[in-house]
């Protein structure tokens, strides 16, 4: 296992120690986490991302979806354990589809937000779309126009009043 110093991040990079302890932890988590389910993360075009998990076995009733300050949380619960037989039901030799509890996490970045979310074949696909409000989305100013809005104009002098 290897560990790495991040601490040379927060000394060098002023305003971003948020991302330097978002890398801290996601090196962390990768240790401490298991690889299921598998998942892809795609990104559709400028705005649209999509996250597809493999959750085979799972039913959309055994699924929880739910985010929360910019944290996308997954977690499969299955009604029944895998060493549960059904009555009347197949008595398997070889159990090869994982059919464990998880819980996935994804960080999501500022104005991220889920659009959607369908399972299908058992892959589930979660719909993210980023949406910056209109104060930062970048404006073009045209040279030699004023906003005429803004300008305050000066309040008449008395000497003006007297005349």
């Amino acid at each position: 296992m290897r560990t790495y110093d991040f601490s040379p991040l927060y000394r060098s990079f002023v305003g971003f120690d948020r991302m330097a302890s978002l890398i801290d932890s996601a090196s962390q988590a990768i240790d401490a986490s298991t690889s299921y389910p598998p998942y892809n993360v795609a990104k559709i075009d400028e705005n649209a991302y999509r996250i597809e998990l493999a959750v085979a076995g799972f039913a959309e009733d055994e699924i929880d979806i739910e985010s929360h300050e910019n944290v996308l949380t997954v977690t499969g619960r299955k009604e029944q354990a895998d060493n549960d037989s059904t009555p009347g039901g197949p008595d398997y030799l070889h159990r090869g589809i994982a059919s464990r509890g998880f819980e996935r996490r994804f960080q999501l970045a500022d104005h991220v937000f889920v659009t959607g979310a369908d399972l299908v074949n058992g892959l589930l696909v979660i719909s993210l779309k980023r949406e910056l409000p209109e104060a930062l989305k970048p404006r073009k100013i045209a040279i030699g126009s004023k906003d005429d809005g803004k300008l305050i104009a000066p309040k008449p002098s008395r000497k003006a009043k007297a005349a």
